[in-house]
């Protein structure tokens, strides 16, 4: 079986189709849970030496169609993590006072703090996905928003935040079932509602603009991840292994102790 990238190519266009939103790879469920949780322990000690450190974050963005599994995912992957060190943001329609600023402006105001992992769930990329959608504003007024975005996201870059986007890839047949089980199961209804069975009637329309949203803002320092999510036990484990692999490499420490702890004797 050949392997499914995970971040795909800069040197052609883009085509969700050809992304396989059932993949696992070689993997099996009960090898992927195991290996999870190995993950999930090392997740923990990272970012421990993240919050310590305080010279470094990580900035975690989650896109999805509806019922495509970020807040599963949030609940999941970082289960057991230290709250104190992570913020969660979910950016929903814009309020007055947003709409009377640049639309980036309420997104930086929740760029997570050093020593902080950030997760967004939904993000900036809305104002290129939905906006265009529903056609809310001018196609020229859109258009522009790819460089802002990657010139934004190149500062966070420059000034000590790492970024992982992940877009949580789901047929349209999967939204459905999960859209039917929300509808089946009582304790879920307050997660349905009618508008988003108006927004699957535009499924053609979201998957062109995102793959827009993604060939032209996948860079080298802020890259896009393609993630098959109709299983969910792969989901998690891919973007928990991503999120690991990134935190190995930014290899956070912990700071210098005091001098001569080893001399401190606690008074009675």
């Amino acid at each position: 079986m050949t392997a499914q990238p995970l971040i795909p190519p800069t040197d052609k266009p883009l085509s969700l189709a050809d992304y396989d939103p059932s993949y696992v790879g070689q993997w099996t469920k009960k090898a992927a849970r195991s290996e999870l949780k190995n993950l999930q322990a090392r997740l923990r000690q990272l970012q421990e030496r993240l919050y310590a450190q305080g010279s470094q974050a990580l900035l975690i963005v989650l896109q999805a169609m509806d019922a495509g599994g970020k807040d599963g995912t949030i609940k999941r992957v970082f289960e057991g993590v230290n709250p104190q060190g992570v913020t969660v943001t979910s950016f929903k329609a814009p309020t007055e006072e947003e709409l009377a600023h640049d639309f980036l402006w309420r997104i930086h105001r929740h760029a997570p703090r050093h020593g902080y992992i950030g997760i967004f769930n939904r993000s900036h990329y809305e104002d290129v996905l939905i906006v265009r959608v529903n056609q809310l504003v001018p196609e020229s007024v859109w258009q522009a928003r790819y460089d802002h975005i990657n010139a934004f996201e190149r500062l966070l870059t420059d000034s000590g935040t790492r970024i992982l986007k992940f877009y949580l890839h789901i047929s349209k047949e999967e939204q459905r079932e999960r859209f039917q089980e929300r509808l089946d199961n009582p304790e879920k209804h307050w997660k349905f509602s009618l508008g988003d069975l108006a927004l699957r009637q535009h499924w053609n329309d979201y998957m062109h603009a995102y793959e827009d949203a993604i060939s032209r803002c996948n860079t080298s320092y802020a890259p896009w991840h393609i993630v098959p999510a109709n299983r969910k036990w792969y989901r998690n484990l891919v973007i928990t292994q991503t999120i690991v692999e990134t935190l190995e490499a930014m290899n956070p420490t912990y700071p210098s102790p005091e001098p001569d702890l080893d001399k401190v004797v606690i008074p009675d």
